[in-house]
């Protein structure tokens, strides 16, 4: 089993007494949803914004020095609650800043993409750099991606597919040659940077219900990751993924399966409960749930897609209610890795990514629980993942793309 360290990089000093004096009465904050799209850059600090850039880095080092396999990196736009404007850039920076851990890219939004020749040249340089440590993942982005872009979300899911087409073209064939496709249209396809790994990085597809995602990973034999869904989706998710797999003709199993899952450990309940908390910032209690016309704009799913999409009741949105589901997983050592083998019995991912700090918590008490994690809960999951057989199987979508 790969274990991974990922954090959404938030900039946590937004809701601070001093922005909050400055401007009282036209902080988004009172707005729920609009802090998606319309946080005004104005409450933004670059000094601040500069000291968690260092911190969040450093976390990754201590991430690699106390034993996770991997680092897991994103991006979102015009959204206080990740820094992480483009993939590509903190992969390149943790491709020269650690030595061993994969850089897990979950994932590079190809629908905003213009130029995908651009975006495999950039992904190969990093492979190449890491020493062939990239996983080069893809996504959809959100709606709210679509609009900061300035993209279409009515041809978000044809662009996805083409973009993901010329990519995988422009990482194995030769150039040059030309590709007059829908949406792009390059001249000259001749990357002179390629990728370390052959045929090409691992391609991961995380995502939550969409069964159109769920069909395209399992068609090309990706590993889908599911982004902290609940037992009952994520278990529906592997069967349809099952299904898919055998009508394309390969039997899926944990190294097609990944879960990401939001986990706070400390050294005492009490102390693990009130950083978990933090997680609400995110979910509810600052970015909200964000505005429906923005997560799912016009043409962005399909009618079966929106229409089977399930609302959380209020219970299922509360911390209590979270961590009652099992998408928040808190406590000491011993009480978190009895919960997780819970989690790796019933769902069985062979690709695990821990999700230990979030919203304002501060950057001393982010480095204990990511050294908590290691040094007590990994060696415990380690065991849990060889007694189930969760192989991870790093590389298995490059056998068949």
């Amino acid at each position: 089993m790969l274990i991974s360290y990922f954090t959404e990089q938030p900039y946590s000093a937004v809701e601070s007494e001093d922005v909050w004096a400055l401007h009282p009465f036209d902080h988004p904050a009172r707005r729920p949803g609009d802090n998606t799209l319309l946080h005004s850059n104005r409450f933004f600090d670059p000094v601040i914004a500069a000291r968690l850039f260092a911190e969040r880095i450093r976390e990754y080092e201590v991430a690699e020095e106390v034993g996770f396999d991997g680092v897991m990196v994103n991006e979102h736009h015009n959204a206080p609650y990740c820094m992480q404007a483009r993939i590509t850039v903190m992969s390149s920076v943790l491709a020269a800043r650690t030595k061993r851990v994969k850089i897990i890219q979950l994932g590079n939004p190809l629908p905003t993409w213009d130029n995908p020749v651009q975006l495999a040249e950039e992904t190969a340089m990093i492979d190449m750099i890491s020493g062939g440590r990239l996983v080069a993942g893809i996504v959809r982005a959100g709606g709210a991606e679509q609009i900061a872009n300035n993209v279409n979300p009515a041809y978000n899911r044809e662009r996805f597919h083409e973009a993901h087409d010329l990519l995988i073209k422009a990482w194995t064939v030769p150039g040059p040659w030309r590709w007059e496709g829908e949406h792009y249209q390059q001249r000259v396809v001749n990357p002179w940077a390629i990728p370390l790994q052959k045929p090409h990085p691992p391609v991961w597809v995380p995502g939550i219900t969409s069964k159109e995602t769920i069909e395209f990973a399992a068609r090309r034999r990706y590993p889908y990751v599911c982004l902290n869904t609940t037992l009952e989706d994520t278990k529906r998710i592997w069967s349809y993924y099952d299904q898919i797999a055998a009508e394309t003709g390969f039997a899926a199993g944990p190294q097609h399966r990944g879960y990401l899952v939001r986990c706070v450990v400390a050294d005492t309940e009490e102390k693990a409960m009130r950083n978990a908390r933090e997680h609400m910032w995110m979910s509810g209690e600052f970015a909200g749930f964000g505005r429906p016309s923005w997560v799912a704009p016009t043409g962005y799913s399909s009618f079966e897609a929106r229409s089977g999409r399930a609302a959380l009741d209020d219970a299922g949105r509360s911390f209590e209610g979270q961590i009652e589901r099992g998408t928040l997983v808190v406590g000491t050592p011993q009480q978190v890795i009895k919960k997780l083998r819970w989690w790796l019995e019933e769902t069985r991912p062979g690709l695990l990514m821990l999700w230990p700090n979030d919203g304002r918590l501060d950057h001393e008490s982010s480095l204990e629980a990511i050294r908590l994690t290691g040094e007590a809960v990994l060696p415990a999951l380690r065991e849990i993942g060889q007694e189930l057989d969760l192989t991870d199987g790093f590389g298995v979508s490059q056998q068949a793309t």
